[in-house]
């Protein structure tokens, strides 16, 4: 009822806005367009009409406007940093709409001693002008700053911002983390619209999918307006592609390079290409990209358990307690090629001065090849291990006897799988919107359809078992290792298991919004605005997986000694030299296996192994907002609002017997919530370079799909079931802004933030009483909070003398601290205060740059803290993300004002993925990933 309300009232607003939007008589509107000497749109410039204390900024597109402005002559003032203010003549008839164009020209304009490399308004002085202009707390990176950093895709890139850190997936910045909360916790959209999540049981955007030179602008928005979408705890990240060009312009870059973990060649190159017509209505833009990466990883991982249980010579069972030990152990080589694709086209229509439509698209195709050796050793059950078997010395377990195993992971040959096993994701955006003036009223919509899928067909593996005695390393627990205690014979390796599968992850997005904004003055400063509007959102994500487990009917796979094998017994492996992965079947023999000849083996599917993993999942958001912009004084502004959200949400799952794994039932279920989530913003311009920032917000996010699903699932003596009567996370938030601004295109900025948490969702472990299994459940915590505070600092050191005056820094530095209360161990006692999953105490980042009109180089880290990754069922077994480090070096020469050449340096401190188990010694996982080098030409014609 409340949402009906809502838009009922909307809708009468509306009408009565259509009913008196029309123009005075004596006034009439100013459009403009700002753009720069090679016909680029120039975003983020103040544009201001003195005699009227009248203000905007222009968007992305270059553009402005101005309602209400009474017939007569104006002068309008733009205002734009690392450039001199620049001054224009308007007449403005009444009724009519005046069309102006700007051109914010190059060197004889800037200020004294400012040189901005690349002989234009460069993309970093955009950066900093649309976050200085922009109402609320925000962060701005250009295209142009992320290529002077050596990142490949814009997870990379983004990492760069302040109070951002990255996980990242096989060396590239994957998922990210937002001011210490989780990456299902933040929003990413494009152009405004959202992203969906290829990755079947979370909402994570997979940052890697799409490259960072199809990127212009990264906005991460710290406090969200009520015209946003609410489910951005930590933060909002759009990312905004090129806007059509006002004249040609044609860029291209290709490239090469090799990865040491490998030696093997990459690949990338680019091109972008844009025009308008010549009576300047219609604009389009058309860009690729390629990166073609063959690279792979070298891995340790670990689990801990601080119990042993063995059979006495009575035949009794004893469970003792010992020091903590890696009762299960995996060393692993993978071999990876990625090849990420990337297409984008972008068009415009200017139907007349006050009406404009854009069809803006994008497509992203990542083929992600795999072969995975892995060798894993497990500790025998107690059953299995007598007295005299093992040998534990000062407490700690350094002798006992395995299953060990040697698994390759493959597929089937030829085509675009290649005996690999292939990840094929895929996302794709496709936004139709309008921007229109009636009168007083400006309209804007729009409306999207995007869609994120992930495939893996014919995925194999191969396994074979046997059992032996190891030792354990005791000495170095952050190098965990076992050993056998004798030379392996592979004809004692038996085959244990043979089995493909097929992966299907889908989520499509719909979204529309319509906005309406009238000029409102209500304390008589010349300025002030009412916007409101409306938004559905409509989402569907399902997975459909299957798996088959397949049965040689003859005695060719009996043994490992059998087959063609691949062996890794090199040096050179990265977690140390003392790791050999050993002996394994070869891909090429995997994929070779015709599973469907009904001679040689007997394929059987296993429901157990994947239909608990199958759902289907509905969400419908339904959204209204209305706020007000309004300048209180010259110096104060303030933007106060309402946004309501209804979140609708209907789940299909399967739920097994427990006891019988074959047997499940198709469960659905329905749930409901509204949020009201009102907001205020000040921004209070000190001087013309320093800007104060105050943000109250509210903001929520939503239980991962799987997580909603009714679903159960059991493997081995672990059960999964799904919840779908979670509660959103809800989140109060406070911030405070410092800015002050550089005239040679930099900044100085500082602040603190506060976060109130309510109904957090972690993973419950407990008992199942009817079972004795161990249970895993996603419930709601009771309270969270995060305080943190950061600082950044961007500049040219421009003040220095002579060649000094090249020099740059870069530098940001975000503190954390965060406290989780009304978590529950596995016993059922509530554990007291902890730190927030995911909530990295301190992140930095810091560069040294050198730049002049010929030459730039730079030398970039990257640091975050550890911090808790996943909650276990007590403190012994939290999972924990290690601190992480990179450094990156890039140079380029600029051989003309259009060409140049690159190269980069990536990951010289060979930094791995590290997880630790309760205690920072205790290594769950090391991967390494080695240096990467990349180098190539680039060309822009303007």
């Amino acid at each position: 009822m409340k949402i009906i309300t809502s838009l009922k009232l909307l809708v009468v607003t509306l009408l009565f806005t259509l009913n008196y939007s029309g123009l005075s008589a004596q006034e009439g509107i100013i459009q403009g367009v700002i753009t720069d000497e090679y016909g680029i749109n120039v975003p983020g410039a103040a544009v201001m009409i003195d005699d009227l204390n009248k203000g905007a900024v222009s968007n992305q597109d270059g553009k402005f406007t101005f309602v209400e402005v009474p017939e007569g002559n104006h002068t309008l003032t733009i205002k734009y940093l690392g450039f001199a203010d620049f001054t224009k003549e308007v007449m403005v008839n009444a009724g009519k709409t005046t069309s102006v164009s700007i051109l914010l020209a190059s060197e004889e304009t800037q200020l004294d001693d400012v040189q901005l490399v690349g002989f234009s308004a460069g993309g970093q002085a955009r950066a900093l002008n649309t976050q200085k202009n922009n109402v609320n707390i925000t962060n701005v990176v250009s295209t142009d700053q992320i290529g002077k950093f050596p990142d490949a895709n814009i997870g990379d890139a983004t990492k760069r911002i302040p109070g951002i850190t990255m996980q990242v997936d096989q060396g590239e910045a994957r998922n990210i983390i937002v001011r210490g909360l989780a990456p299902q916790l933040n929003s990413v959209t494009l152009n405004g619209s959202r992203i969906p999540s290829a990755e079947g049981d979370n909402r994570n955007v997979q940052m890697d999918l799409i490259p960072s030179d199809m990127i212009q602008t990264i906005e991460v928005n710290k406090a969200v307006t009520p015209d946003m979408d609410a489910d951005a705890l930590g933060g909002s990240v759009n990312l905004v592609t090129r806007s059509t060009p006002q004249r040609f312009r044609l860029s291209a870059t290709g490239g090469s390079g090799v990865n040491f973990i490998t030696d093997k060649r990459i690949l990338s190159g680019s091109f972008l290409v844009g025009d308008r017509s010549k009576n300047k209505k219609f604009g389009w833009m058309v860009s690729a990209s390629i990166n073609d990466n063959d690279f792979g990883s070298d891995n340790v991982e670990a689990e801990w358990t601080d119990t042993f249980e063995y059979t006495n010579a009575a035949g009794e069972e004893v469970e003792m307690e010992v020091n903590p030990y890696a009762n299960v152990y995996e060393n692993r080589k993978y071999l990876v090629q990625r090849v990420r694709r990337s297409f984008s086209a972008n068009f415009d229509y200017n139907f007349d001065e006050n009406n404009e439509i854009y069809l803006k698209t994008m497509y992203n195709w990542r083929d992600d090849r795999e072969n995975r050796f892995r060798f894993e050793t497990e500790v025998l059950d107690a059953e299995d291990i007598m007295e005299g078997d093992f040998e534990i010395v000062n407490g700690t377990p350094a002798r006992f006897p395995v299953e060990a195993k040697r698994e390759t992971k493959g597929g089937i040959p030829g085509g675009r799988i290649q005996n690999r096993r292939l990840e094929d994701q895929r996302m794709q955006n496709y936004s139709l919107g309008g921007n229109h003036l009636f009168g007083n009223l400006k309209f804007t919509w729009m409306g999207s359809y995007a869609k994120a899928s992930e495939e893996r067909p014919n995925e194999r593996y191969l396994v074979y078992a046997t059992e032996y005695g190891i030792n354990n390393e005791i000495n170095d627990t952050r190098k965990p290792i076992h050993t056998p205690a004798a030379a392996e014979d592979f004809s004692e390796f038996e085959l244990d298991e043979l089995t493909e599968e097929y992966q299907f992850t889908e989520e499509k997005d719909i979204n529309f919004f319509a906005n309406f904004e009238l000029p409102a003055d209500f304390f008589a400063q010349g300025d002030g605005s009412v916007k409101f509007g409306v938004r559905g959102r409509f989402k569907n994500k399902n997975r459909a997986n299957n798996f088959f487990e397949y049965s040689p009917l003859t005695g060719a796979l009996d043994n490992l000694a059998m087959v063609d094998q691949r062996i890794y017994n090199d040096n050179d492996f990265l977690a140390g030299t003392k790791y050999n992965p050993g002996v394994f079947a070869s891909p090429e023999y995997l994929g070779s296996l015709n599973l469907n000849d009904a001679a040689a083996f007997e394929g059987e599917a296993l429901p157990d192994e994947y239909l608990g993993d199958n759902f289907d999942v509905t969400e419908n958001v339904y959204a209204g907002y209305v706020m007000t912009n309004q300048k209180l004084s010259d110096k104060l502004s303030v933007l106060v609002g309402l946004r309501v959200e209804n979140t609708r949400i209907e789940s299909t799952g399967n739920n097994f017997d427990v006891d019988e794994p074959e047997a499940f039932t198709q469960i659905n279920d329905e749930s409901s919530y509204t949020n009201v989530l009102p907001g205020v913003h000040f921004k209070y311009n000190a001087s013309e370079n320093t800007v104060l920032r105050f943000a109250w917000t509210n903001t929520l996010a939503r239980p991962n799909y799987i997580d909603l699903v009714p679903y159960r699932q059991r493997e081995d003596d672990e059960v999964s079931i799904g919840n779908p009567q979670l509660d959103p996370t809800t989140s109060m938030n406070f911030d405070f802004m410092a800015e002050k601004y550089f005239s040679s295109v930099g900044i100085l900025s500082g602040g603190v933030f506060y976060k109130d948490l309510n109904d957090f969702i972690y993973t419950s472990v407990s008992e199942e009483e009817s079972t004795g299994y161990e249970l895993y459940q996603p419930l709601n915590g009771d309270k969270a909070r995060i305080f943190g505070a950061e600082i950044a600092f961007q500049r040219q050191l421009d003040f220095l003398p002579g060649f000094l005056k090249n020099f740059g820094i870069y530098a940001n530095y975000t503190y954390l601290n965060s406290e989780a209360k009304g978590i529950a161990n596995e016993d059922g006692d509530m554990r007291g205060d902890l730190d927030l999953p995911g909530s990295s105490p301190n992140m930095f980042n810091a560069s040294i740059s050198y730049a002049d009109k010929w030459f730039s180089a730079r030398l970039s880290g990257n640091y975050s803290d550890a911090y808790i990754d996943e909650l276990g069922g007590n403190a012994f077994e939290d999972r924990f993300y290690d601190e992480q480090f990179f450094l990156d070096f890039n140079a380029t020469v600029f051989l003309s004002r259009n060409l140049q050449v690159y190269a980069n340096l990536n990951n010289i401190t060979n930094q791995p993925l590290r997880y630790y188990q309760g205690a920072r010694n205790r290594t769950m996982q090391m991967e390494y990933y080695s240096t990467r080098l990349t180098f190539g030409v680039k060309y822009d014609l303007f």
